[in-house]
């Protein structure tokens, strides 16, 4: 008595799971560059509104006006 199905199912070819795996690597390498060009729109959105200041712009105290005082401006000079 023979086997009535000799051959191996299409789905356990090697072709066809180097296909399906291409595939799901070319669809996640979609979704994280998606994600990434969302997360960069949003971050340039935030800094154009104003909303956020950065480190650096935290650290200068702005005593005068909003000019950044000197050290020549604290200093009384003797004449």
């Amino acid at each position: 008595a023979l086997s009535a199905q000799t051959e191996v199912p299409f789905y356990e070819e090697w072709w066809f799971l180097l296909v399906m795996a291409l595939s799901s690597l070319i669809l996640i390498l979609l979704v994280v560059f998606a994600l990434v060009l969302h997360g960069q729109s949003k971050k340039y959105k935030n800094c154009s509104t104003g909303k956020t200041i950065s480190n650096v712009e935290e650290s200068v105290t702005l005593d005068n006006g909003g000019f950044t005082a000197l050290e020549l401006n604290s200093r009384h000079l003797n004449i």
